[in-house]
């Protein structure tokens, strides 16, 4: 079984890995797709996007009209959901289709710490 994991991850995190992959040339069990930043992997994974993804995991290559039809929703929104992921590289284009080339996924999100903010003492 393919897995992916989707997480937050620094492009250096992301070419070490990379790196020790391919010099030790383990086959990995898990892909991993990074996102730099918190906010950006929030604005690409939407439930609605994420809805999506989970419909395709190992479905193979399906078509937008399909997708559409499976999520309930109109043609162009999930158009524009589709360029969005493709975009970020979390769906592939095949033919007159897409694919999420994974059997399952994993979403690693990120913890949202407590922000500590400075006070003045009058």
């Amino acid at each position: 079984m393919k897995t992916a994991i989707l997480r937050v991850q620094s492009m250096d995190k992301s070419l070490a890995g990379f790196a020790r992959a391919w010099e030790s040339g383990v086959v990995q069990t898990a892909a991993t797709i990074a996102f730099a930043t918190p906010e950006l992997m929030r604005a690409i994974l939407t439930p609605e996007r994420c809805h999506i993804v989970k419909m395709l995991c190992g479905a193979g290559q399906v078509s937008i009209r399909d997708i559409a039809r499976s999520v309930d929703r109109d043609m162009g929104s999930v158009d524009t959901d589709i360029v969005a992921l493709l975009s970020s590289g979390v769906l592939e284009r095949r033919g007159n289709g897409v694919i999420f080339p994974y059997d399952d996924v994993s979403i690693d999100l990120p913890t949202i710490g407590r922000h500590t903010v400075a006070s003045s003492k009058t």
